[in-house]
């Protein structure tokens, strides 16, 4: 695997270096050796992140960890991605497509899905008509960081949800 390791508001130390190339290495035994993997550190107030992207053909295997320490994100990110593989491998390891980013003994190796995905809850709630603005004043309201909503302006569903920065994003159907 190729690791490219990004530092955002912060140095990139050796020792951060070497604790993300020992930790995300552990995953080179899943894909092919000129798979890239892209790594960005950051800190924001007491926040240490870590956000690692796999691109493979067809798909993106993504994880970010958040803690108040990089080297517990760092463990944390690599566990979660390897849970993942491992979950998903049948989704994401088209026999035809992307068979060619994955390590041979990854592809017929067989794992168990511990865990289906499951809808426990159902909710069911009157939708009307508002305007984007006015959807983010109800979520906030609710406590929530989306709110769905009919938009007053095109009559149709949008979602409107909390970004980082306390700014906010609407997701529209496209035409």
């Amino acid at each position: 695997m190729k690791i490219t390791i990004v530092g955002r508001n912060m140095e990139v130390t050796t020792a951060l270096r070497e604790a993300v190339e020992d930790k995300i290495g552990k995953l080179d035994r899943y894909f092919n050796s000129d798979t890239e993997v892209h790594v960005t550190l950051s800190v924001e107030k007491e926040r240490q992140k870590i956000e690692v992207t796999i691109p493979v053909k067809g798909s993106i295997i993504r994880s970010e960890q958040v803690s108040n320490d990089m080297y517990v994100s760092i463990d944390l990110v690599e566990e979660i991605i390897e849970r993942q593989l491992k979950k998903y491998k049948t989704k994401i390891v088209d026999k035809k497509q992307n068979v060619s980013s994955f390590s041979k003994s990854f592809v017929e190796n067989d794992y168990v899905e511990d865990e289906e995905v499951k809808i426990v809850r159902t909710k069911k709630f009157d939708i009307k008509p508002m305007y984007p603005e006015d959807a983010c004043i109800q979520m906030e309201l609710l406590g929530h960081n989306f709110y769905v909503f009919i938009n007053a302006e095109t009559d149709q569903v949008n979602v409107v949800y909390k970004r980082k920065g306390d700014t906010y994003g609407l997701i529209e159907p496209e035409a």
